[in-house]
């Protein structure tokens, strides 16, 4: 019998126990041996829910006993890169959630450390492994589109702000707000979708219009009374792409909207798609109409939904295989990303090449 891969958990919070936790102590050739938070007392109480052995509050002390083959990083995102790096010096694959980390000078050395140790490391990029995405991804490639010359991505939410005073709305430790959040998400998918094309320039606005009211909270998340709100609530754009291909997107964790969109939308010389909500249509024409298509994904059995976890790990088993989010992914949308808030504060478009980490000046 082939030994089970062993696998720790770093970040107890809400995303760690909703989706990793989860999705590993479902595999059958994997078994969970830690779980460490600095709130020692959430580590343990997720031990004792799922049975997991043993807990830490320092991940250093974590890797020195228990030396695991595979960890989850689903931390505040400022420690993303200083996690990630060490446990790969340490021997561990990293299952890092989104965002890779908070500037593309951290990406780049979480790249260089990854290439040094033959370490695997994949983004926790959920969106790219729903039904709709991974069909989509097929009938793109397959040339069903044709070339695409513009693209549309955005996630607006009319009540959606993660908390005034948690990690999420303090720069220091988040990297940003909106932008950096839900643009991981979405803007992300446009672009792997489209095949990374290369970014020529990026123009966009940041705003920060919700940040007295407690009004617009997304469901479950309190916040602090006067807590930290440096970071945007608000951010709208445009990329210009190598190519002559665009994208422009709308991000929001509150707007005065009728309800929430969650959406890319693409639009190619043989055809089109809109993915919303979850929903995909296609668009084209045949015998001189024009055509609308629905697929039934749902009632389909030759198209199984991409299980994030079992991807990794056979990753992991069989070096051959590419990952589907792999953190050279990070380190391009993290050059975005730089450019954007550098636009942002400068009022002008900035090349992608020449964008500098504005991490500390971020607003």
């Amino acid at each position: 019998m082939t030994a089970k891969l062993k696998y720790a958990l770093i970040g107890a919070g809400g995303n760690a126990e909703k989706k990793h936790i989860h999705g590993y102590l479902a595999l059958e050739d994997v078994e969970a041996a830690a779980i460490c938070d600095v709130d020692l007392s959430k580590a343990s109480r997720m031990a004792e829910k799922y049975n997991v052995p043993n807990v830490y509050k320092d991940y250093k002390e974590m890797f020195a006993k228990e030396r695991p083959d595979i960890v989850s990083v689903v931390t505040p995102n400022f420690l993303h890169a200083e996690i990630t790096e060490y446990a790969l010096s340490h021997g561990a694959h990293v299952h890092c959630e989104k965002p890779l980390s908070i500037s593309s000078a951290e990406a780049r050395r979480i790249l260089e450390v990854r290439n040094r140790t033959g370490k695997r490391v994949i983004i926790g990029l959920n969106n790219r492994f729903t039904n709709e995405a991974v069909f989509l991804k097929k009938w793109i490639d397959q040339g069903s589109l044709g070339e695409i010359y513009s693209a549309k991505a955005g996630w607006i939410r009319r009540a959606g702000i993660p908390g005034r005073g948690t990690w999420f709305t303090d720069k220091a430790r988040s990297g940003g707000g909106v932008m950096i959040d839900l643009g991981a998400h979405y803007l992300d998918l446009a672009l792997y979708l489209m095949g990374s094309p290369k970014a020529s320039y990026v123009a966009g606005s940041t705003y920060q219009n919700f940040v007295h009211t407690t009004a617009r909270n997304r469901n479950g998340y309190k916040g602090i009374e006067g807590g930290t709100f440096n970071v945007e609530d608000a951010a709208i754009g445009y990329v210009a792409l190598q190519g002559g291909a665009s994208l422009s997107f709308d991000f929001s964790w509150a707007s005065n909207i009728e309800e929430d969109r969650f959406y890319v939308e693409l639009l190619g010389t043989k055809g089109g798609a809109s993915l919303v909500n979850g929903t995909l249509k296609l668009f084209g024409e045949s015998s001189d109409i024009c055509l609308d298509i629905t697929p039934k994904l749902k009632l389909n059995p030759n198209l199984q939904l991409k299980n994030e976890f079992r991807h990794f790990v056979d990753c992991i088993k069989d070096e051959r295989q590419e990952l589907i989010a792999p953190a050279d992914d990070g380190l391009y949308f993290a050059e975005i990303v730089d450019a954007f808030y550098e636009s942002a504060a400068s009022g002008a478009p900035v090349s992608v090449q020449n964008a500098q980490s504005l991490v500390l000046s971020r607003s």
